[in-house]
């Protein structure tokens, strides 16, 4: 019987005659297995007796060079491919260069000359524009008005960037016996853009103290308004809170520049909260301009303007109601009013969307930013869109236009 690992054989014949006389007895042995020490060192013997010169051409065969193309092509170090070398860190660019196609006026007026940046062709309707603290036309515009999606809606539209006096990029320091005007004057100097142009109506476009200018500027010229969008609007008097901290902000611009204390309560006044956790590039951009780019005495100035305001004497409730004041009236043409779920803002533009009529005007809160503008330039731009094809001023166009080459002309 044949053996097999494991198996079973009959015991040897008795008596050695071979004839099997032990095949009958009642007991088998099992055949010994090979050990598991035995099989290792046959494996081991194998791998001896074989010649090394395999695994040498083994390992010679996995060191040749990757060959890119023909047989011309050097040999490349693979890790060229995923190694960065020479890493340089680049800041990014300042935005005063992005508007020079702008034509740049300066507007006189009865408080000092406003600069005036002009957009588009003045054939068109108007959108006047005015920005928010330690900011000017380019800085606070630049970037959303050069969106994709803006630059095809604005070829309906001519936009004049207004610039407080003082604010704009290189103004030399405005003289120590100068009085600043306040937010009514700052308002009030509209009008003499608006002449100077020959403006009869505009849309007003505004941020922080911006949009506080242009609601004054509404509320008192209703008829040279004919919509708003207004972005983070604060309608009531400052705070205690504020007029400290914005004090000693002016205090420190005037006798000691542009120090750290200042700056901090700026990147807040934008970006809210731990503006570290947003866009690098973006903060980095804009702690920059604020080191480097801004007049720290004129800053100064319009700060003082800014907490000094009275507030807008806006309300709801429609004129002749008993209990409410005569002159206590809302804006009457269409307004948007716009913030940021982490601007640190909210709370005054729902106090400010609670004094506007609610049939022509609408909030919005757009998640996941605080300086709307730069975070979240598609959606603030299609709200503007929609706003001013439901005011008339653009007629519809669908979704997949939104490169802005078949955007529909002005009615």
């Amino acid at each position: 019987m044949p053996q097999s690992e494991g198996g079973y054989v009959s015991l040897p014949a008795v008596n050695g005659n071979g004839n099997g006389g032990a095949i009958y007895q009642s007991t088998t042995e099992p055949t010994a297995p090979p050990s598991v020490f035995a099989s290792v060192k046959r494996a081991i013997g194998q791998a001896i007796k074989s010649s090394p010169t395999d695994s040498e051409e083994l390992l010679r065969s996995e060191r040749q060079p990757v060959i890119v193309g023909g047989s011309s092509t050097m040999p490349v170090d693979p890790m060229d491919d995923i190694e960065l070398r020479s890493v340089q860190l680049q800041f990014p660019n300042a935005r005063g260069s992005i508007l020079e196609a702008c034509e740049q006026r300066r507007v006189p007026t009865d408080k000092g000359d406003v600069h005036v940046a002009i957009q588009g062709d003045t054939a068109k309707p108007a959108i006047i524009t005015y920005h928010d603290l330690g900011l000017n036309y380019a800085t606070s515009f630049a970037g959303f008005f050069n969106f994709p999606v803006m630059r095809g809606l604005l070829e309906n539209f001519c936009v004049y960037h207004v610039t407080a006096p003082g604010q704009e990029e290189g103004a030399p320091t405005l003289p120590e016996d100068y009085v600043y005007p306040t937010m009514d004057d700052l308002a009030a100097q509209l009008l003499f853009v608006l002449s100077h142009f020959g403006l009869k109506s505009v849309i007003g476009f505004g941020v922080g103290a911006g949009a506080n200018i242009l609601a004054r500027f509404a509320h008192a010229h209703p008829d040279k308004v004919g919509a708003l969008c207004l972005i983070n609007c604060v309608s009531t008097q400052s705070g205690w809170i504020e007029w400290g901290y914005q004090s000693f902000n002016a205090r420190f611009l005037r006798t000691k520049g542009m120090t750290q204390g200042v700056i901090d309560y700026l990147m807040w006044h934008h970006f809210g909260r731990n503006p570290e956790e947003r866009n690098h590039d973006l903060v980095q951009m804009y702690k920059q301009h604020f080191e480097r780019g801004v007049n720290p005495t004129n800053l100064a100035m319009l700060i003082n303007a800014y907490i000094h305001r009275n507030d807008l004497h806006l309300a709801r409730t429609p004129p002749g109601t008993p209990g409410s004041e005569t002159a206590a009236t809302t804006l009457k043409m269409p307004v948007i009013n716009i913030t940021g779920s982490l601007s640190p803002h909210v709370d005054d533009t729902v106090t400010f969307n609670g004094r506007l009529d609610p049939t022509n005007s609408s909030w919005m809160k757009i998640s996941d930013c605080a300086l709307v503008l730069e975070e979240q330039p598609a959606k603030l731009a299609e709200a503007f869109r929609l706003f001013l094809q439901g005011e008339g001023y653009v007629k519809y166009f669908r979704p997949g236009d939104w490169d802005g080459t078949q955007l529909s002309s002005f009615i």
